[in-house]
């Protein structure tokens, strides 16, 4: 048997790990993502070729051989990132630690160190493994040379290359040299791209070899072979140069030859300080002894965005779930006999919380029919009950209603302690069925957002993965993708078990791993307990019920603004002097900016003059009547598409209402936001955008009211900082703008003029979202030192609204993240980011998250504390829409007056603040009316 030799291409994958991998820093702020990538990607090669030899290359500074051959090799390369370039150093020393040879020679690539690494392995007889992810390197291929990249799982022998590139691995320089590379600045041949190469390989052979038979090129098969021939003629010398410069060197002169690189074993206590310091849990508990592992568990994990931990190590951690737990297959039990379900419903019943999840015919909670149901009351031991899969040869199954009827007294009992991931939407669908889920005392998506909310991704296969280390089967690899894709119900069940109950288990697994977590971070577990978990049911229900829609009207909207957007459209003809396509960004940019020669104010990536809104905004700022015809053309033409048109189709034929979804698992800063429609995008500044809200309307013998919260965000803030000047003026009760016009522009409130109190509600909004003096003097139209001084003048009657800005600034800087009133985190990888921009954004995002934060969590409080009192009230009402800082509800038409003064009362009360919480509620027959 031949000897394995791994030569991984260290800085193939240093960029790749650090771009896929967000921002992680330990708690000192060094950034550690890269060397976590890079370190996992090794580690993984040596579990799949745990007897190999292996070498790691990295790329020396400088340049090289090719920069001799051209200057401009590699010229057009940005420069490394700072974040990035301080953890190269601390990979070498990790890898050096792991007792692997690394090599860096100066003056060529790490392609041209592997590249002679494996010809002295193939001279000894050995079978290569090329680790990369650099396309070059598929030259190398041969039978016994292979490539792997592990990023992408993608394995290339021989065939392999050949079928990725169409041209076998001893074509492949030629195949690069008559493409070049944007990436390495190599010339290649102009207007030659992948088909035109791989037509000109294929059919003639090298580079050499094409250019011996020039007169041959025009009967290739490929687009433009008429021409090509003139074209290579031309650029001859640049494409044999650019073959050079792509050919990887394999004679490199090394100080130790590949039989002297020999592994050695690890150096234990270099590397656990090394972890120690970059803070990876996961990978010290695996080096230390249980004293030093007893030693380490109060060390701080590698954050991400959110300051989670990252990766299977981390989490593992401070999970009670062990990684030999966690790699045994799960003991999965398909229930089709009574007898079976009996047993399982004994466990249900004894347990203190058992794991659930419905499998079902659509993503469409009031569509949704259930398929089946498992779950699970310890892990790595589930079940799976199908109830409807109706495939050809399904065999005979439990029936669907005599099993529901089973479960119905388990899952209405408020006491029997249920897991779920997402579970608003199984209650949806046991609602279907007639049953209201009761007793849900934990929801994995929701533990993980409380935990992580800056993270993008809490499905629970993104969850298994970053917490447990666990690849979960995906919905896809059982039902395929796009149009045949299969439902649930097709799905076969030796295919369909399996992947059913391991759902259950997984999610139990998450609850394990993700519950102590919240309870270790600070006020966590009580905002997912006393906020998220309790508004879910609200949530629930609103959907449930649903909006009632005037579809006539917006028929009627929707016909009116075809005929403003036809004359929209001929009047943007006109001032364009031709017809053209008002939706081509092409046509529409030769328009703007060579006909009419209007500035060019940003370009696209590639250099052309950029027609996006913001640009076409200022454009019409500027007094340019084309861009405002074509942002007024394309404002109404998305609220047709979004809104007039489809909101009429998304009626729902069994309520005759529109059922919105609302997301708790998305915005950062714990707002809600929904979708299909959303409602949170409505405009209301605009006559259109306000009749559509004209649309929404209370069903016949009610009333709409509609009740937000005044200037929630500055009353946090004066809360917060406690400023005197602002919790007076709240205090007081007096207009917060007219009152900061009065401190900035030192006049009495009585003569502050409109424009003065205008100028001051842009101040006090502005420092809230971290506006600078620029962006003031933009949005008031006046010089930056004019605006600058007014910042200066608040700050000076408002000491402790600076004070606290400071302050702010340093605790995220220390912490990692800052806080709402209630302990909401919002963590701040880059509030010590060298990079500027990065952290600027960082620190604005530290003052505002507090304040958007707050007001999130207060009106979420205030619509649990209003659902649960709405049933005692002796008021005919409920909950019917919830938009930003705003509730609407449906009222009986006589009891709305007395309803809307006792609906303020309490949501006042939902937050005790230092300053009183406003309430203004109006009343109508549609929603514009009541707002």
């Amino acid at each position: 048997m031949s000897k394995t030799v791994v030569l991984i291409d260290g800085s193939s994958y240093l960029f790749r790990a650090f771009h896929a991998l967000p921002l992680l820093t330990n708690s000192d702020g060094l950034h550690t993502n890269a060397v976590k990538g890079v370190i996992s990607m090794i580690k993984r090669l040596q579990k799949d070729y745990p007897d190999a030899q292996m070498v790691v290359v990295f790329d020396a500074k400088g340049k090289t051989f090719r920069n001799d051959m051209y200057p401009d090799y590699k010229a057009h390369r940005p420069p490394m990132p700072e974040e990035l370039r301080e953890q190269i150093e601390p990979i070498h020393n990790v890898i050096r630690a792991m007792g692997l040879p690394l090599l860096i020679i100066e003056g060529v690539e790490a392609d041209d160190v592997i590249g002679t690494l494996a010809a002295q392995a193939e001279a000894s007889q050995c079978q290569v493994i090329v680790s990369t992810g650099d396309k070059d390197m598929a030259q190398l291929v041969d039978p016994h040379v292979s490539l792997i990249n592990t990023m992408t799982n993608t394995f290339l022998d021989v065939d392999g290359v050949k079928e990725k590139f169409g041209v076998p691995p001893q074509h492949i320089i030629d195949y690069l040299a008559l493409m070049g590379d944007k990436v390495d600045n190599i010339p290649g041949v102009p207007k030659v791209g992948e088909k035109t190469a791989v037509g000109l390989v294929a059919g003639l052979g090298s580079l050499e070899d094409i250019y011996a038979n020039l007169d041959k090129v025009k009967e290739l098969e490929f687009r433009g072979a008429k021409t090509m021939a003139a074209k290579l003629e031309e650029h001859k010398e640049q494409a044999f140069l650019s073959k050079q410069l792509a050919t990887i060197k394999c004679d490199v002169e090394l100080e130790q030859p590949l039989g002297e690189l020999q592994n050695s074993a690890i150096d234990k206590p270099t590397l656990l300080a090394l972890f120690k310091t970059m803070e990876f849990k996961g990978w010290i508990a695996e080096l230390a002894d249980d004293s030093e592992a007893t030693a380490v568990a109060s060390i701080s994990a590698p954050t991400n965005a959110a300051g989670a931990d990252v990766g299977r190590s981390d989490a593992g951690a401070t999970s009670p779930l062990t990684a030999d737990v966690m790699d045994q297959p799960g003991e999965y039990q398909l229930i089709l006999q009574q007898a079976e379900l009996d047993e399982w419903l004994a466990k249900l019943k004894a347990s203190e919380l058992f794991a659930f999840d419905t499998e079902t015919t659509s993503l469409v909670y009031k569509q949704a029919e259930i398929v089946g149901v498992s779950f699970a009351v310890e892990v790595g031991k589930a079940a799976y009950v199908p109830l409807a899969h109706d495939y050809e040869g399904a065999p005979e199954q439990l029936n669907r209603d005599a099993v529901l009827a089973q479960l119905k007294p388990l899952l209405e009992d408020p006491e029997q302690k249920k897991v779920g991931q997402h579970m608003k939407y199984d209650a949806h669908v046991l609602a279907n069925h007639g049953i209201e889920l009761r007793g849900v005392q934990f929801d994995t998506q929701l533990e993980s957002y409380v935990l992580d909310s800056v993270a993008t991704h809490h499905d629970m296969d993104s969850l298994a993965l970053k917490y447990l280390g666990y690849k979960t089967v995906s919905f896809e690899d059982i039902a395929g993708k796009g149009a045949k894709q299969k439902t649930f119900n097709q799905i076969e069940l030796d295919v369909a078990g399996p992947y059913a109950a391991e759902d259950a288990d997984i999610t139990l697994r998450l609850h394990q791993t993700l519950w102590p977590k919240l309870q270790q971070q600070g006020g966590l577990a009580q905002v997912f307990s006393d906020i998220e978990m309790p508004v879910m049911p609200v949530l629930t229900a609103m959907e449930s019920l649903g909006a009632l829609i005037n579809a006539d009207m917006l028929y009627e909207q929707s016909g009116e603004i075809e005929q403003k957007l036809q004359l929209l459209e001929r009047q943007a003809h006109d001032a364009a002097g031709q017809v053209f396509n008002l939706g081509s960004p092409k046509q529409l940019g030769e328009i703007l900016f060579e006909k009419l020669q209007l500035p060019v104010i940003k370009k696209t990536p590639k250099g052309a003059p950029s027609t996006a809104e913001e640009v076409l905004v200022q454009l019409a700022e500027d007094g340019h009547e084309l861009p405002r015809l074509i942002t007024e053309h394309r404002g109404l033409a998305k609220l047709k598409s979004t809104y007039t048109d489809k909101l009429p189709a998304m009626i729902a034929g069994s309520t005759g209402r529109v059922h919105t979804s609302y997301h708790q698992a998305v915005a950062a800063t714990g707002r809600l936001s929904s979708s299909d429609p959303n409602l949170q995008n409505i405009p209301i500044r605009s006559d259109e955008g306000r009749r559509i809200r004209q649309a929404f309307v209370a069903p016949e013998g009610y009333k709409l009211v509609a009740a937000d919260y005044s200037q929630i965000e500055l009353r946090i803030m004066a809360h917060l900082s406690n400023d005197d000047g602002l919790l007076k003026a709240f205090g007081e009760g007096r207009d917060i703008h007219r009152a900061t016009a009065a401190e900035v522009f030192e006049v009495a409130e009585a003569d502050v003029t409109d424009n003065q109190r205008r100028s001051a509600k842009a101040i006090n909004f502005g420092l809230i979202y971290g506006m600078s003096a620029f962006g003031l003097a933009k949005q008031l139209g006046i010089g930056r030192a004019e605006a600058q001084d007014y910042v200066n003048l608040y700050f000076q009657r408002y000491p402790g609204v600076a004070d606290y800005m400071e302050t702010t600034r340093e605790q995220a800087r220390e912490r990692g993240y800052v806080e709402t009133i209630f302990g909401r985190r919002l963590y701040l990888p880059e509030i010590k980011s060298k990079n500027v921009p990065r952290r600027q954004h960082a620190e604005r995002t530290a003052i505002n998250a507090p304040m958007q934060g707050s007001a999130a969590d207060i009106i979420k409080r205030a619509m649990i504390r209003v659902f649960d009192w709405l049933p005692q009230s002796g008021f005919d009402a409920r909950m019917v829409m919830q938009v930003h800082d705003e509730l609407v509800l449906e009222v009986k038409e006589d009891q709305a007056e007395a309803f809307a003064e006792a609906l303020k009362q309490q949501m006042q009360a939902a937050a005790d603040l230092k300053v009183p919480l406003l309430v203004e509620a109006g009343i109508g027959d549609n929603w514009e009316q009541a707002h």
